[in-house]
């Protein structure tokens, strides 16, 4: 169905059957929230749950709720769950730590995998940190980076390349990468792959068994909703279990954490990655951030998240011409994470311009205004709603108000 006027908006929610989803976040009034793809909007349950642990798991029954409260437990019964986001299994997933200290891990593991290959292939515009701690492995190890430009991706692997690090949607334009396609290419030379998830996970139909993927880092608090800084995850096919070594020995991935043995015994597979002990009060938040997604199917997702960039793209070429707006996104839905993204000269301003009307985006240098649509709780009517003021903002030249704030941290 065709949406063409608001009111056909309204209609197409009340067919969704995401739509009970949406009760399931504590959503803000007078708010069109389009940042879902760098924080999650908070899971309703949150609150009480966190609440309960601080005072009473926490505050009377202390040390005991490592058992009693089952927070030991904790880091793979959350792994559990993400693991169906991500077509993987239970025990091919691990909770910990942050995306970057898990890139880390697996970068070197998967580098001891392939212990003759010197070349380590990412791509010079993926997000910053995986280009970083890429760049330091490669030191490290005495390897060598290849960073890619605007080329594809095949194109620049042989027989050197241990490995192929990629992210499956760009975090600036929203572009997504053929996971399978791509995976396939790794392995007809040798290499290995590893993807980062952190803009997929929780709002696209993730495949990592039925791509073969090798490896992959994701963040559990954009999508996955698992509040600011919440636990990372990672993900090691099983068939790499045996020789897989962690960099990062830390007690809690040892085979018997409480032996306290001076010599490491890694646990058996992923278990190995863990290494400090969990972040308890995030860990839970993050629990109950992926448990909103419970009975939902990750290919619903999907479908839903095309609709509402679909209806975002056409809408805002139908009443937003001939103000500057120009789509970086791509067109087509088979090729766009569930992200829109435009330049705009203006960009800065014109975001703060639609925040101060309640339309919260955000913007990525040097020109970009970027908006996510996490298709568990946005509606068609919203998507509706925000290009009217985005249309209204740019008619009436609000992002030309000095008024507005002026570059804060935090963009």
């Amino acid at each position: 169905m065709r949406i063409e006027t608001r009111a056909q908006a309204t209609q197409r929610d009340e067919t969704d059957e995401l739509a009970p989803v949406r009760e399931r976040y504590a959503l803000p009034d007078g708010v069109i929230y389009l940042d879902g793809n760098s924080l999650g909007a908070l899971p309703a349950a949150a609150p009480a749950r966190l609440a309960h642990v601080v005072s009473h798991e926490w505050g009377q029954r202390l040390i005991r709720s490592w058992d009693e409260a089952e927070w030991f437990t904790a880091p793979a019964r959350v792994a559990g769950r993400i693991a169906r986001l991500i077509g993987a299994g239970p025990d091919e997933v691990a909770v910990a730590d942050s995306t970057s200290v898990n890139l880390f891990k697996l970068l070197v593991a998967a580098c001891r995998l392939r212990p003759d290959r010197p070349v380590i292939v990412m791509h010079r515009h993926d997000f910053p940190t995986d280009v970083y701690i890429g760049r330091s492995v490669a030191e490290l190890l005495g390897r060598r980076l290849r960073l890619l430009d605007g080329q594809d991706p095949v194109a620049a692997l042989d027989r050197d390349t241990a490995l192929l690090a990629l992210s499956e949607v760009d975090f600036r334009t929203g572009a997504r990468r053929d996971v399978h396609a791509v995976t396939r290419a790794a392995h007809d030379v040798g290499a290995l792959a590893l993807w980062d998830l952190s803009h997929s996970a929780g709002a696209l139909d993730v495949d990592l068994a039925g791509a073969t993927a090798d490896m992959a880092v994701g963040c559990g608090y954009k999508y996955l909703a698992g509040g600011p800084g919440a636990p990372a995850f990672a993900m090691v096919a099983r068939r790499h279990h045996e020789g897989l070594q962690t960099p990062l020995p830390g007690w809690m991935g040892h085979a018997d954490p409480f032996a306290m043995s001076p010599e490491h015994v890694p646990g058996p597979g992923v278990a190995q990655l863990a290494a400090g002990t969990p972040p308890v009060l995030s860990l839970l938040a993050l629990e109950e951030g992926v448990a909103t997604f419970e009975g939902v199917a990750p290919g619903v997702l999907r479908q839903k998240g095309s609709a509402l960039t679909q209806l975002f793209i056409e809408l805002v070429d139908a009443r937003c011409s001939g103000h500057g707006l120009r789509l970086v996104s791509p067109r087509e839905a088979s090729r766009r994470g569930s992200q829109v993204s435009v330049r705009h000269p203006a960009a800065y301003p014109l975001v703060q311009a639609l925040i101060r009307r309640g339309v919260i985006g955000d913007f990525r240098e040097p020109d970009i205004a970027r908006f996510g649509f996490a298709p568990a709780y946005l509606r068609f009517a919203d998507v509706w709603d925000a290009v009217e003021h985005l249309r209204a903002v740019l008619a009436a030249a609000e992002h030309a108000d000095p008024e507005l704030p002026r570059r804060g941290t935090v963009t």
